[in-house]
């Protein structure tokens, strides 16, 4: 469409108007829109208004527009879950009433406690323990069969319901706190280098030498009464085993002497308060599926002493 004012004229190759424009001695041609591009933009026009009037579009204060349908996604959304969630309610029912040794020996509903247990754990824990449940540097391995709680199905659950020194709760794992050695001047700095390389001897990490000889003697004067005089740990007070080759908070001589000097005691959620009683035992489920699971009957003297790893 030529704009007003603009100096049009009639072309004479084509005998249409121009626009009135020029650039460098080209010139447009007010040709008309193509029907089916006019036909196109009105029946989109139409569309949006139509669109408009049937579905929820126009925002307003505290909420939009619901449409002549009443459809929303959110709904949908809901009445899909609704469906899900009666497809499932029976075998939510089954979990909630059997013992966890019954679902453990029920293979229908012991892979439908495992995989909800999986994806609990996705949500819930791998901020800590990581998505493949490895852990790190001060956050327990789950893949391995060191625990220092106990690894069969109800030590596992207890640990999950009642957490580890979670306050408020009575029934919480709740270890003798590890003294800051250092950091309250209970022990020199040689002698925690000392204490660190006797703990490596009990390891098999290194051969016996004149600082372990030396930290022999502060082992059992100031470790030995948690750990054991043989290192093996203690789970009923929540001590760790020295003697093993898995570490929570690293088992090099440096990491192993940050660990007496500042005496970490971590923490743990108590789930009880966050999660239902049958996402609980689903997370126990999957928890002991992961392949460190024990059975403490069976359990081995080495199992039975407690180790580093386990929450």
């Amino acid at each position: 469409m030529a704009e007003p004012g603009a100096k049009q004229r009639i072309d004479e190759a084509t005998g249409i108007e121009t626009v009135g424009h020029e650039w460098d001695g080209i010139e447009e041609l007010n040709n008309p829109l193509p029907r089916w591009w006019l036909l196109t933009f009105y029946a989109s026009i139409l569309f949006s208004l139509a669109y408009v009037i049937v579905y929820p579009a126009i925002p307003l204060l505290n909420r939009g527009t619901e449409g002549l349908w009443g459809w929303t996604s959110r709904g949908q959304l809901a009445a899909q879950t609704k469906v899900a969630e009666g497809a499932r309610a029976a075998t939510l029912a089954r979990l909630a009433a059997a013992p966890l040794s019954q679902i453990a020996a029920n293979p229908a509903l012991f892979g439908a406690a495992k995989a909800g247990g999986k994806a609990a754990f996705r949500v819930n824990c791998v901020q800590c323990h990581g998505s493949e449940a490895a852990g790190g540097i001060g956050y327990p391995n789950l893949n391995d069969d060191d625990w220092l709680w106990g690894g069969n199905l109800d030590e596992i659950h207890a640990t999950i319901v009642h957490g580890i020194r979670q306050p408020g709760d009575d029934r919480t794992r709740q270890a003798q706190t590890m003294p800051h050695f250092g950091r309250d001047g209970l022990l020199t700095q040689a002698e925690i280098g000392d204490a660190a390389s006797y703990v490596r001897v009990l390891a098999g990490k290194d051969g016996a030498g004149p600082a372990s000889a030396r930290g022999e003697a502060l082992f059992a004067a100031n470790c030995a009464a948690c750990h054991g005089a043989n290192g093996i740990g203690n789970r009923e007070i929540g001590a760790p085993n020295l003697t093993d080759a898995v570490w929570l908070y690293g088992g090099s001589r440096a990491q192993i002497a940050a660990t007496i000097t500042q005496g970490p005691a971590g923490v743990m959620p108590a789930w009880h308060a966050r999660l239902d009683p049958v996402t609980i035992k689903m997370l126990a489920i999957y928890v002991h599926s992961l392949g460190g699971g024990e059975d403490f009957a069976n359990a081995t003297p080495a199992q039975a002493g407690a180790t580093h790893e386990r929450p």
